[in-house]
């Protein structure tokens, strides 16, 4: 069975305070494998303000 984590990051630019790479990096140590990043918040002109990273992990 697989076990999900969902970590938000806000955008802006760039990824706000972390930067994605670490973050993916840095679960991916743990035997996360990073699966996509769905949209979570918009803005007032439409733009993306934050996302869920999601991770994946097979767990018997």
């Amino acid at each position: 069975m697989y076990k999900y984590l969902f970590i938000e990051c806000k955008v802006g630019g760039y990824f706000g305070k972390e930067d994605h790479r670490e973050i993916i990096a840095r679960n991916a140590v743990d035997g996360w494998r990073f699966v996509t990043a769905i949209p979570k918040s918009n803005g007032s002109y439409g733009q993306v303000d934050s996302v869920d990273l999601v991770f994946e992990k097979y767990e018997e």
